[in-house]
């Protein structure tokens, strides 16, 4: 063919991996066809033959002859005059086809085809990206770090596809250098414009619970299933797993002799502390268990409100908040209750210092110097035994007993 440049074209993209010599065909005539309606004003009446492989195609054009003089469509026509340089023996009535050469769109015709030809096929390209990556939503991917940005950690697949992994949707221990390769979830895949953005994630919930598809035989094989996961990344997660075969203790299975099998998951993110726990569709014993490692002593809970009054000894509680709180927001999200710990077998108090607009400050001061700060404490002495260690009179404190005795009966 008389453009080389074009025909390279062809050798171009007829290995590309996204596209198959099917759609390249139907592509290249789509180009050509717009080509030619720009030119002749329409492409009716051509015949587009195309080979992909050879890099090679031709261009009919067919035309009816007419008498000379008598052409009123020169793009459907041709004069009997014309038609006879073609052959000689050419009639009137008869269909003439002849060969359009790439010369003849014109040298700027030819260098806009060869452009759009290539949009085309990048669109074709990030169309077929976008499908391909919009399926692995939620799964795990693995890619190469390419570029380190103040952002984001920007990676390449085999493929040399682009995936962005956020400063947000990374595990705050995490650490990365050139070439290392990086496990996620692909969490999200948008169209901006007509180039795909794949977004992974090592922060969401879907990576832990994939990471259990991934490592837990038994839940790779529907043995276990993950019901739900919650976590802090990089500190704590929650996991609540169930089995619908008795003989299969799901807790166990995750975690492994000695947290052989969950040791691996662990280090994957960073040391995040993972309690597994057994699922149950009774929320009274799914709120205890969510509280582990704390022993619940009992719990009361509002449906209607969705709130959980938890109840327990004195040195569990701080187990149950977990330290920085985490253990009781999880717990709190694992089940869908508001989550409230009380100390069993303390009564309810009151700090001495709320009823300030009732007792006067001195009085209270007084109080305090004794070691009193709280309503009961108070209500706890004798009221003699008070006289003695105290500057306040017998009547002063009655009153103060009085007071309080009748806000906390309230």
């Amino acid at each position: 063919m008389e453009n080389i440049a074009l025909i390279e074209s062809f050798s171009e993209f007829k290995d590309d991996k996204y596209i198959d010599r099917v759609t390249l065909m139907a592509i290249l005539e789509d180009v050509f066809r717009s080509a030619l309606k720009k030119k002749f004003g329409s492409d009716d009446n051509f015949d587009i033959i195309i080979n992909p492989d050879k890099g090679d195609l031709e261009i009919w054009r067919n035309r009816i002859v007419v008498e000379d003089g008598e052409v009123e469509e020169p793009n459907e026509e041709i004069s009997l005059t014309e038609a006879r340089k073609i052959e000689p023996d050419f009639e009137v009535g008869e269909d003439v086809s002849e060969e359009v050469k790439l010369i003849d769109l014109g040298r700027r015709a030819i260098l806009a085809l060869r452009q759009n030809l290539i949009s085309k096929i990048h669109e074709h390209d990030n169309t077929t990206i976008y499908k391909h990556f919009k399926e692995l939503e939620g799964e795990i991917y693995t890619a190469e770090v390419h570029h380190i940005r103040h952002k984001a950690i920007i990676l390449l697949d085999d493929e040399g596809n682009e995936i962005i992994l956020p400063k947000d949707r990374q595990i705050p221990s995490d650490f990365f250098r050139k070439g290392d390769n990086v496990r996620g979830v692909i969490e999200s895949v948008e169209l901006k414009g007509s180039k795909p953005t794949i977004i992974m994630s090592r922060s969401s919930p879907k990576f832990l619970e994939q990471l259990f598809f991934q490592e837990i035989p038994e839940v790779y094989d529907g043995l276990i299933t993950v019901k739900k996961v919650v976590r802090i990344p990089g500190e704590k997660a929650k996991v609540a797993v169930d089995s619908y075969d008795d003989r299969i203790d799901p807790v166990g299975a995750c975690v492994g002799m000695k947290g052989s099998r969950i040791h691996g998951i662990v280090r994957e993110l960073g040391n995040e502390n993972i309690d597994v726990i057994n699922w149950t569709a009774n929320p009274q014993l799914m709120v205890t268990r969510a509280l582990s490692p704390a022993r619940v002593s009992s719990v009361k809970l509002n449906d209607e409100k969705m709130t959980a009054q938890v109840y327990l000894r004195p040195e569990e509680v701080s187990k149950a908040i977990g330290r920085g709180g985490h253990n009781i927001r999880l717990a709190g999200q694992l089940t869908g209750y508001e989550i409230d710990v009380f100390r069993e077998g303390v009564e309810e108090d009151v700090e001495l210092t709320e009823f300030r607009d009732e007792i006067d400050a001195w009085i209270i001061e007084e109080f305090k110097k004794i070691g009193l700060d709280t309503a009961r404490s108070i209500l706890e002495q004798d009221v003699a035994d008070l006289v003695k260690r105290t500057d306040l009179e017998e009547e002063t404190i009655s009153e103060v007993v009085r007071i309080l005795k009748e806000e906390l009966e309230d």
